[in-house]
């Protein structure tokens, strides 16, 4: 159902992801429904569909089912005060819909190895109302290496990773609490989105839940060169 969600406004767009059956949570359906899609993406006419859209740079901001489903597998870790870190952050979207999960008093760290696109970004969060989030630092976005974290902000109760990695990365799993759960697609040709649960002592588990297709989690410059040869 979920590419039937499509909508012509943002409220059409939650309402169809709803009947749909995308959305578990209420707190997730509401978090979603406060973050306007038409305030992150290149092509306004395009906002409401429910598929990936290009945002430059060879990225893309996600499919709204994807979001849904991303905050609804980490939502049992987005109470409010928690520390999220969002790695490929993109046009800043998803870092909207988990600081509506995680307030009051939580924090959300988007990196994003674009530096244009990281600054893009903190316009688009503005534009949305969410100013006065960026100066508290409520939401934090800087531009950098994803594999590599932030560890100045850890660590982090949720991880959302917008991008496939081959394997998961040390940094990004030293920096999830303790309990804390990593959203993260792993795999180069085979793809599939998997929980790095960490338990409060420190035991990993990982778990496949399903199968996708998402960008490489790679640097800056292999990104943008593949974005030329398309």
């Amino acid at each position: 159902m979920a590419w039937r969600c499509s909508g012509a406004t943002n409220k059409e767009l939650i309402a169809n992801l709803k009947s749909g059956g995308i959305f578990h949570s209420d707190r997730v359906m509401k978090a979603m429904a406060a973050v306007d899609r038409g305030n992150y993406v290149r092509d306004k006419s395009d906002a409401y569909k429910d598929s990936p859209q290009p945002i430059g740079h060879g990225a893309t901001i996600s499919a709204p089912h994807m979001h849904a489903y991303a905050s609804e597998h980490l939502l049992p870790y987005l109470r409010p005060g928690a520390r999220v870190l969002d790695i490929g952050s993109g046009s800043g979207y998803l870092a909207a819909v988990l600081h509506h999960l995680v307030s009051p008093g939580g924090k959300v760290v988007g990196i994003e190895h674009i530096p244009e696109l990281a600054e893009w970004s903190i316009g688009n969060l503005k534009r949305d109302g969410l100013g006065e989030a960026l100066d508290k630092g409520e939401i934090v976005i800087v531009a950098g290496d994803g594999r590599e974290g932030w560890k100045d902000g850890g660590p982090y109760d949720a991880i959302h990773v917008g991008a496939a990695a081959p394997t998961v990365p040390p940094a990004l799993l030293e920096q999830l609490a303790s309990p804390g759960r990593m959203f993260i697609p792993v795999g180069s040709w085979d793809q599939y989105i998997e929980h790095i649960d960490k338990d409060d002592k420190g035991h990993v588990t990982k778990q496949k839940v399903m199968g996708v297709r998402y960008v490489p989690l790679t640097d800056r410059d292999k990104q943008v060169e593949s974005s030329r040869m398309r």
